[in-house]
């Protein structure tokens, strides 16, 4: 208990939107940008989903009216999923339409395999009738290659990451040499055709292979971002925005942290290797 409240004082936030804004308040003095997610997830309750979603509303006007530069990132299992799709779509189509009005963009978080198609198919719905919306795709998963063909065509903006759930060995690549150099070929796609792709890797090789893509397809630096967690490689991202990268931090804050943190730690060790590694980082 005393280490998971260690690392949620390091990796969240804090437990309020308040806590949340003045940090993004100091990421944005640092050059950064930032985007806000509420933690939470696997909701099964339609009240609660509601509830959630109208957090984000009020969360989104709050960006607005502070005039702090961040987006949200939300995850759809929090907003209803795993009570409908129509459900889902619905809940979260309220908090799009805020988003629209106030000019803010929307990622979309992919969370397991198993969620992964369904939450696709929501995806290219919403980006039918709103353009601010993004997504993320994991390059641990064999599927990643079609799904950011399909989302290049459509011009949906894609963050690639490599994947932190535990996953079969039929849905995901076990070989951590395979996930990388997965993610490396992805990000050629992205850095190619994508809408303004992100970057989301705190792996100096991932993000170095980012640079050499760019240079080759003469991807200009305000033309794409790379992205990183609060609290996690504060050097390499002080360094990446000191060379004129752009650099976003995923940034969340709520009081759900202990079973986001219990979750991830006890699904996979890698998740434990890499909080153990940048734990004293700076």
């Amino acid at each position: 208990m005393r280490l998971l409240t260690f690392l949620a004082r390091r990796f969240i936030a804090g437990d309020t939107v308040e806590n949340a804004i003045s940090a993004v308040k100091n990421l944005n003095a640092s050059g950064m940008t930032a985007t806000l997610d509420i933690l939470g997830e696997n909701v099964k309750n339609q009240e609660q989903a509601i509830r959630t979603a109208d957090s984000y509303i009020s969360v989104l006007q709050t960006i607005a009216d502070t005039g702090i530069n961040s987006n949200i990132s939300i995850k759809l299992t929090q907003m209803g999923l795993d009570i409908s799709d129509q459900f889902c779509f619905d809940n979260v189509s309220r908090i799009l339409d805020k988003a629209e009005n106030l000019n803010i963009f929307v990622r979309i978080d992919m969370e397991s395999s198993k969620y992964t198609e369904r939450t696709l198919q929501l995806v290219y719905r919403w980006h039918e009738e709103y353009p601010n919306i993004g997504t993320v795709i994991q390059s641990y998963l064999y599927r990643s290659e079609n799904d950011i063909k399909e989302l290049n065509e459509r011009q949906i903006r894609v963050r690639l990451c490599k994947g932190a759930y535990k996953e079969p060995k039929s849905a995901a690549f076990a070989s951590k040499d395979d996930v990388n150099s997965n993610f490396i070929e992805l990000t050629e796609m992205l850095i190619k055709d994508g809408n303004y792709p992100a970057i989301g890797s705190h792996d100096g090789a991932m993000v170095k292979a980012g640079m050499d893509l760019a240079n080759k397809y003469s991807r200009s630096k305000d033309d794409f971002e790379f992205q990183m967690l609060y609290g996690v490689n504060r050097s390499a991202q002080r360094e990446l925005v000191e060379h004129n990268y752009r650099m976003r931090i995923y940034t969340p804050f709520g009081t759900h942290w202990m079973p986001y943190y219990f979750r991830r730690l006890r699904e996979r060790k890698e998740n434990i290797i890499f909080i153990a590694r940048h734990l004293f980082k700076d």
